[in-house]
């Protein structure tokens, strides 16, 4: 490795940052990550942190997970890359799509379509739905309906149903026939209801309005996370999924869960679909199925919906999509290998436990500090506060003082997330009871610190 006067003075240099302005990083350098063991995370200059963001909410099982790595290193021996486009496949993705269908068996979920990354599997579960509707005879399916504060990757069809404007207006115009709703966001919403349960039942009024609107003739499919994440962390009444489902049905429309984050145990369950008690048509999976270690994905696809596609005679269901690392073997024998780890350890029953400790830890802080306006979690381990300038005016944080917190949390030992006003804590799910205690106490120690001026 090059000495850290060389990575500092170079890290801008030829290199621009996803979600950053590229001035930024030249003015500000980057915190430049060396090593990493289990929960931890160490710096150029050697210090060592507590990783509260679990790599990008993928690392689930830590950054010292032997199997996975073993299992990567045993492939590349193997058989490092091939195809699995129409003539070709391998033993790996052959034996990883028959445990995915078991482990999703409970969500109705039984074919796989191997992508990337979570933006690509979002793109590819988009394109499936118009497809869908196409094969059956309705091809006048082609809009999309989403929440407001979604988020949905990068893509041009994730930018689309995206949710926020942060990763849309730069790139306007998006694809068009995309369509938002309130999110069952307490702390803000257009209807100035604080009470979940109402609140889901006004969003869901809102769905059923622009389907209505639309035409419900005209809709492929709804696309949501089951909780939001990337917009905030954001839980919503347990009534609410089921309703989406119901009314989906009830319109033809096809359920889409974006499940890239809450996929595989964080939500305290084993999918967030099934932590609400709904099986989506499609769900779109990344992240944690190779515990980051490789750029992988899957989307999950409902067998009724398979079965559309399989019994067509006409040649609409001939797949014109997929990515050039679809089915990578190398991917799929880490997904095999984590699947595996991530039932052994159940790492669903930690992210459970840990989860409730943390928003515990938020809801004091909140009674601590002004700063934070709201703190949002209790759904595994998914937890955020939101800080405000005036607590009463619900006035959001100013950059400065906000990533003032950040930095004071890093120098005393967790990296946190910033998003917006929020602050977002999604450690990996193997976290211990002392670890989700220490990211509360530094936190604590941080709000103080950025009150104080230090």
């Amino acid at each position: 490795m090059k000495d850290s006067n060389y990575l500092k003075e170079m890290n801008a240099r030829h290199l621009w940052h996803p979600m950053a302005h590229p001035a930024d990083s030249l003015q500000n350098l980057p915190t430049i990550i060396t090593g990493a063991q289990g929960v931890r995370i160490k710096d150029v200059d050697g210090h060592e942190v507590i990783d509260a963001v679990g790599g990008l909410w993928n690392v689930n099982l830590g950054f010292s997970c032997e199997p996975v790595k073993k299992a990567i290193a045993d492939q590349l021996d193997i058989l490092p890359y091939n195809s699995i486009f129409r003539g070709t496949t391998n033993n790996a993705v052959i034996e990883l799509s028959d445990m995915l269908q078991e482990f999703f068996a409970p969500d109705g979920l039984t074919r796989a379509f191997f992508t990337s990354g979570g933006s690509d599997s979002v793109e590819t579960a988009l394109r499936l739905a118009r497809q869908f509707h196409k094969v059956r005879g309705e091809s006048g399916r082609t809009k999309y309906l989403s929440l407001k504060k979604g988020y949905h990757g990068t893509h041009f069809g994730g930018a689309s149903v995206n949710g926020n404007a942060n990763f849309r207006n730069a790139y306007e115009p998006l694809m068009p026939g995309c369509f938002h709703i309130p999110a069952p966001y307490t702390y803000r919403n257009p209807f100035n209801e604080t009470d979940p349960q109402k609140l889901a039942q006004l969003c869901l009024a809102a769905l059923q309005d622009e389907i209505a609107f639309q035409g419900a003739n005209t809709i492929a499919a709804f696309i949501m996370e089951p909780v939001l994440g990337a917009g905030g962390v954001m839980p919503p009444h347990e009534s609410f999924m089921p309703g989406v489902r119901k009314i989906c049905s009830d319109n033809g429309i096809l359920l889409i869960a974006d499940e890239v984050i809450t996929a595989f145990g964080r939500t305290g369950s084993w999918s967030g679909s099934r932590h609400w008690g709904v099986q989506p048509d499609f769900m779109c999976t990344a992240k944690a199925i190779t515990n980051g270690y490789f750029p992988f994905g899957a989307v999950m696809i409902a067998d009724h919906v398979a079965q559309v596609f399989e019994n067509d005679e006409s040649g609409k269901a001939a797949i014109g999509h997929g990515y050039t690392y679809s089915g990578h073997p190398v991917g799929a024998a880490a997904a095999i290998a984590c699947l595996k780890e991530t039932q052994r350890l159940k790492v669903n029953e930690n992210a459970a436990a840990r989860g409730t400790e943390l928003f515990d830890g938020v809801l004091q802080l909140y009674t601590k500090h002004e700063l934070v306006g709201d703190v949002r979690g209790g759904v595994g381990m998914m937890t955020a506060l939101e800080l405000v300038s005036d607590r009463e005016a619900k006035t959001p944080i100013d950059k400065a003082t906000i990533g003032r917190v950040q930095e004071l949390a890093y120098k005393a030992g967790v990296m946190v997330r910033v998003s917006g006003p929020n602050i977002i804590l999604s450690p990996p799910l193997v976290l211990s009871k002392q670890d989700a205690a220490a990211i509360i106490s530094t936190l604590d120690e941080a709000l103080s610190g950025a009150t104080n001026g230090d």
